[in-house]
């Protein structure tokens, strides 16, 4: 079965081609650079960029896969959450596609798709907890089947939001992850005592603000350490506290599988750090390559394919939602 998928909850373009779930025959990910200059997304440009660009991307998807549109069976799209003007882009687009070709339409939660991501790569034996951590989203999950349970989330700013937010303070380019962990190896995580938001013992939500307040004022003092030093430190604040979290997340749900997904799943600190204290504590810790671990459409084609072989699509009247909440719309759009 040929499924395309696509993907445009925020500034990435991405369309993919997935054979049965798991096979990908083609992803293509168009990256907006018109943000760089703002160091953040701006909506509108967003969407403007997605309305020229993202029927290009699908034919390229379609050619490097070597499908025609005719054979494709199944269009997964995301509908929620995101930026809602450009998730309308997206979904308008294969809304067209599915009532001209009369095939099935598949709106998926692009949280979903993140975690679906891993099963473009292996099997992992449910259930299984789950830490979603990018831009916009910092979750726990406990996974089972097609069933997603919310342990966790975040309070204020996600830890993707976080590093960019302190990489602007920095004077950084954005995107700010990556520049703070290219700078961060060669610095000492130990040099700045940065405070963990562990919260209280029994919480498995995140805050990241009062992190961000704490490099605000240590950056007001006269006598600072390096660069590298403060980047390091602020990184090893984030990753302590999405471990500590993950790790008791596993451990109250008695699973022994510990997956991690979204674009801080990219950090290498934080992969390194997940799989010795999952290793400690006797849990298999998975992470999917990087690049399906930022956003892309193949990860939404696989979570598209798993919901419709239990017998699931939407109708034309599914809407675009900017919240994660979706449910129950959702659940009134399924047939």
């Amino acid at each position: 079965m040929f499924i395309l998928g696509i993907e445009t909850s925020c500034d990435e373009t991405s369309a993919s081609v997935v054979r049965d779930g798991n096979e990908i025959l083609s992803n293509i990910i168009l990256s907006q650079l018109i943000h760089i200059p703002y160091g953040g997304v701006v909506p509108e440009l967003a969407s403007r960029a997605h309305i020229k660009t993202l029927i290009p991307v699908i034919k390229i998807a379609l050619k490097e896969a070597k499908v025609s549109l005719s054979e494709i069976e199944l269009i997964a799209v995301t509908n929620c959450p995101g930026l809602v003007g450009s998730l309308l882009i997206g979904l308008s687009c294969a809304k067209g596609l599915a009532y001209s070709l009369r095939i099935p339409l598949m709106g998926l939660n692009h949280l979903e798709g993140h975690i679906s991501a891993i099963f473009l790569e292996e099997q992992i034996e449910n259930p299984f907890v789950a830490l979603v951590a990018s831009g916009g989203h910092t979750s726990l999950y406990q996974v089972s089947e097609n069933e997603f349970k919310l342990l966790g989330a975040t309070l204020d700013d996600a830890a993707g939001e976080a590093f960019d937010k302190v990489a602007k303070l920095l004077g950084l380019a954005y995107p700010g992850g990556p520049e703070i962990e290219r700078l961060a190896k060669s610095g000492n995580p130990d040099a700045i005592p940065f405070p963990r938001a562990y919260l209280n013992e029994e919480s498995l939500d995140f805050s990241f603000s009062g992190l961000k307040t704490a490099v605000i004022h240590y950056l007001r003092k006269e006598e600072r350490k390096s660069l590298p030093d403060i980047c390091a430190s602020f990184q090893e604040a984030v990753v302590d506290v999405l471990v500590e979290k993950s790790i008791r997340a596993a451990k109250r749900q008695k699973v022994e599988d510990l997956v991690l997904v979204g674009g801080v799943a990219c950090n290498s600190r934080l992969r390194l750090k997940i799989e010795e204290s999952a290793k400690a504590e006797k849990l298999h810790s998975h992470f999917p390559s990087p690049s399906l671990c930022t956003d892309n459409a193949a990860m939404i084609a696989a979570a598209g394919y798993r919901r419709f072989i239990k017998g699931e699509k939407d109708n034309l009247s599914l809407s675009a939602m900017a919240k994660l909440d979706s449910t129950r719309e959702k659940e009134k759009n399924r047939k």
